[in-house]
């Protein structure tokens, strides 16, 4: 209990005193999970919605290995994003190997199923007959989606918060792409791991807390805008 009092105690210290260390990888951790789930939802809402609404040759095949990636350990994407950053591997020459964008890229391959695998859940359950209807009176396919999707965003929102959810508390990947380096790489979860490897649980403890703190603040935003909507 001493122990989980110290880290709380810790927790508050550096939220008040704006810990200089611990704002830069709060700051890190927001900018890479928050960009990455940006490019998740701008990729994968567009095509959960094609895999739910259009029919063409291979879709089971595609929303078998959207469903599969859902589960993806992050120490696989960790590795093969690292076979192909390597310096001797395919995209080596781009040098981005333990830098934030490695990390964006290996977090976007997480989240990128997640986002795509619950839209095209929420997508698929609204009623057939609105889509009837509305072709029925004219409107264009632009126009369906459109509507389909406001119909839906309740759902969207929900598979946003889920990708979020799954990339600002990951480590693996982002340790393996990453490397955990002071002042460049190092975000809230790798530098928790890494405390906790040296010993410091009071310091790992205070780490977890702002984590959570930051997770809870972005999640109950996206829950007032679901529930407004709802």
């Amino acid at each position: 209990m001493d122990l989980i009092a110290e880290g709380i105690t810790q927790a508050f210290r550096l939220l008040i005193k704006g810990d200089r260390e611990v704002l830069r990888i709060a700051l890190l951790t927001l900018r890479v999970s928050g960009l990455a789930t940006m490019i998740s939802t701008l990729v994968g809402v567009p095509l959960g919605t094609a895999l739910s609404l259009w029919s063409f040759r291979g879709r089971r095949r595609v929303a078998g290995f959207v469903n599969t990636g859902m589960g993806l350990p992050p120490v696989v994407v960790g590795l093969w994003v690292s076979v192909f950053l390597w310096r001797t591997g395919p995209l080596g020459f781009l040098r981005l190997m333990y830098t934030p964008t490695a990390m964006v890229i290996a977090q976007t391959i997480i989240a990128l199923p997640i986002v795509t695998g619950l839209t095209m859940a929420g997508v698929g359950q609204l009623d057939p007959g609105i889509r009837l209807q509305m072709l029925s009176l004219g409107a264009s396919s632009w126009q369906l989606v459109c509507i389909l999707m406001r119909e839906a965003k309740l759902s969207v929102l929900a598979a946003i918060m889920a990708g979020f959810g799954r990339v600002v508390a990951e480590v693996g990947a982002s340790m393996m792409v990453g490397g955990n380096l002071l002042g460049q790489t190092r975000v809230l979860t790798t530098a928790t791991s890494m405390e906790v490897s040296k010993g410091n649980f009071g310091f790992a403890i205070a780490l977890s807390i702002i984590l959570v703190a930051i997770t809870y603040v972005i999640n109950a935003g996206l829950t007032r805008i679901q529930q407004q909507g709802q």
